[in-house]
């Protein structure tokens, strides 16, 4: 992977995605509480002010030469707005993540009931991530790739109805269970076309509770929905990474079928493995370091060369460089620098 003259970021991120020579590996590690730790903002800023997120985001692009950002904050963007049209009532604890209360969906709720809300309301929480999206594409002005950040229908459905009481409703009534995903789809597929309009190259897209089922129940209950979700926002022009944080190895083959253009891989997922599947299908991943081990405790020289494995292993592939899930706030600048110029101290056979 080698080329005379530098490309942009943004050219570097796209040439990967495509199965094009790059001049080195893109670098696209998720930051959330690492960002705002060192933007000096609280979390709770960090995931209700959309400006203040941009800002983080674009300081450690800047500061790191990051290929891409996100505007990914929580999982509560759509089941937050649900609650003030509900009646729910969302917490935002200062330093940790935004969450409901208590599920707004349960056994007797009325899913003819259910609301709708706009995501283009700049007051709604869905409104302030279009504005983040929006600040961060006026800043690199094309140079870097923006993503948006959506929950996938199953993932939304955990949110509004709480995990386990999801898990049984599987059981217990599946007309009901995919009543509430086709509900919470078109929401999912509103909320991600508004964030196309609003600047992004491409949509993240969370459904970290698919790694809690079986493949057959996989296939039944979350993957129809992120196929209908990653059609939707291909046909609006853009493109989708999908982001499935935990065990997936037993997913990864139909995984690969829901129509993402990018994939993570989570440390617990043997990284050849990962490599092999998406290989096969022509598709980009990235991944996949222990973001705890290899990289908060780490020493420089260890993330450097654990980063420099996972490159070797995922060479002659389409491939960036990236934690299997968001690096911690704990993580120190020298490690997570040697991390960052990894893809520029790698060589061939240096894995």
């Amino acid at each position: 992977m080698t080329r005379a003259e530098p490309m942009t970021n943004r050219e570097r991120f796209m040439a990967a995605l495509n199965g094009e020579e790059t001049d080195r590996v893109p670098l696209f590690p998720i930051l959330m509480f690492l960002s705002a730790d060192r933007a000096g903002i609280s979390y709770r800023e960090f995931a209700t002010n959309g400006k203040a997120l941009a800002e983080a985001q674009l300081l450690m692009q800047e500061r790191f030469d990051l290929d891409a950002i996100t505007a990914c904050s929580d999982a509560f963007r759509v089941s937050g707005d649900l609650a003030r049209d509900m009646g729910g009532e969302m917490v935002y604890p200062e330093n940790k993540p935004p969450y409901l209360r208590k599920p707004l969906i349960n056994a007797t709720t009325n899913l003819d009931n259910l609301s709708h809300p706009d995501p283009t309301d700049k007051k709604s929480r869905m409104g302030d991530r279009l504005l983040g999206i929006s600040e961060m594409a006026k800043a690199v002005s094309g140079r870097v790739a923006v993503l948006g950040w959506i929950d996938m229908p199953f993932a939304e459905a955990c949110s509004v109805c709480g995990v386990s009481e999801f898990m049984m409703l599987l059981m217990d009534d599946p007309a009901r269970a995919h009543r509430i995903l086709a509900h919470l789809t078109e929401i999912v597929i509103d909320f991600a076309l508004a964030q196309v309009e609003a600047g992004a190259d491409m949509i993240g897209a969370g459904d970290a509770a698919a790694s809690l089922i079986s493949p057959k129940m996989y296939s039944t209950f979350a993957l129809p929905y992120e196929q209908e979700v990653c059609k939707a926002i291909h046909a609006a022009g853009s493109l989708v990474k999908l982001h499935i944080c935990g065990n997936t190895t037993h997913l990864l083959d139909r995984m690969v079928t829901c129509g993402a253009d990018l994939f993570n891989v989570d440390h617990l997922v043997p990284l050849s493995q990962a490599r092999d599947v998406y290989a096969a299908h022509h598709k980009c991943f990235k991944g996949n370091l222990d973001p705890v081990a290899h990289l908060m405790q780490a020493t420089p020289d260890q993330c450097r060369d654990l980063a420099h494995e996972c490159i070797s292993i995922a060479q002659g592939t389409r491939y960036m460089l990236s934690a299997g899930c968001e690096v911690p706030a704990e993580t120190p600048d020298e490690v997570f620098r040697a991390f960052c110029e990894a893809p520029i101290t790698w060589t061939p056979g240096s894995g």
